[in-house]
């Protein structure tokens, strides 16, 4: 069974939660320590055999936890806070006893992601969890270039101390002007939810304070309102065009280009006029028209040059 724990509040924990863990013959823990303090708060004695399954030994207990499965034992799985699997020990386990024809089910319980998702105030109908970016700059710099089209909203995890390079890059490669929401210590004492841009947040990151806790990040993907400024690349806002030195309308040809860019990314052709819309101040029926026009000068010039 997998075991959603609480996320900082115990009282978060269903009864279901401290009768499972009670009564299984075996609880594997990411920390045994964290399990103890769990079931103490929760007023419960764990009865079975607790033993550790972080990470980095979760593939050498995966196997003896499959095999005391088969033996007609029940095992129980809990991880640090949330569910176990969602950047957190799990899969592996759960594979290999799905290949061993074990049923395997889950104790329904909190998540940071999805809290995070649902306070954040931006839309939750379709979104992607991207978990932890890169350490290194330059890894993390080419992770976001990818996800600069991404139209969904996008949920990050990340730690203290790499909190303020990460915003710092977001902001760069995605637009300043993208909006967010920062999510600290979620259901704890110190809870902070802040609603605002990229470029706020790392403002409030580098106003003094000093960053301590567990972090969420919730970003609007590409053509989200208010997202304007998302950046490429080349450093140019994802679905916007440059003006020329004396301003003046976008026309249709930079218009139907900036589409084409976004396609390229693999962003669907609707959603891209729709971005390209939101970043250039016009309609998406405008930037529709200017793809349908470019697309028939361009048809006849081949004609013309054919013939």
């Amino acid at each position: 069974m997998l075991c959603g724990a609480p996320i900082g509040d115990p009282r978060d924990a269903s009864p279901r939660l401290g009768e499972v863990l009670a009564s299984a013959d075996i609880v594997a823990a990411e920390d045994t320590r964290r399990l103890r303090r769990l079931a103490h708060a929760l007023g419960i004695t764990i009865g079975g055999r607790v033993v550790s399954c972080y990470d980095a030994v979760e593939g050498a207990r995966a196997e003896m936890l499959t095999e005391q499965l088969l033996a007609g034992r029940t095992v129980a799985l809990i991880t640090d806070a949330g569910m176990p699997g969602v950047s957190d020990p799990g899969y592996r386990l759960v594979a290999a006893a799905a290949r061993a024809g074990v049923a395997v089910t889950v104790v329904a319980g909190p998540s940071a992601v999805t809290a995070a998702l649902a306070v954040s105030g931006l839309p939750s109908d379709r979104w992607t969890f991207e978990g932890f970016l890169p350490r290194k700059a330059g890894e993390r710099r080419a992770r976001l270039r990818g996800l600069a089209a991404e139209p969904r909203t996008m949920v990050f995890l990340e730690s203290p101390h790499r909190l303020l390079a990460a915003l710092r890059d977001l902001a760069d490669v995605l637009g300043s002007g993208r909006r967010a929401a920062l999510c600290r210590e979620l259901t704890k004492t110190w809870e902070e939810i802040v609603r605002t841009d990229l470029a706020g947040l790392v403002e409030w990151a580098t106003d003094g304070r000093v960053i301590r806790g567990e972090f969420t990040l919730v970003i609007a993907g590409a053509g989200a309102g208010g997202s304007g400024g998302g950046r490429g690349a080349g450093g140019a806002a994802a679905g916007a065009v440059e003006e020329g030195a004396a301003g003046g309308a976008v026309g249709p040809a930079a218009l139907a280009a900036a589409v084409a860019r976004l396609i390229a990314g693999g962003m669907a052709p609707k959603e891209a006029r729709k971005a390209v819309a939101a970043e250039n101040g016009v309609t998406p029926r405008h930037v529709y028209d200017a793809v349908i026009a470019t697309r028939d000068s361009e048809a006849d010039a081949e004609a013309a040059v054919e013939s």
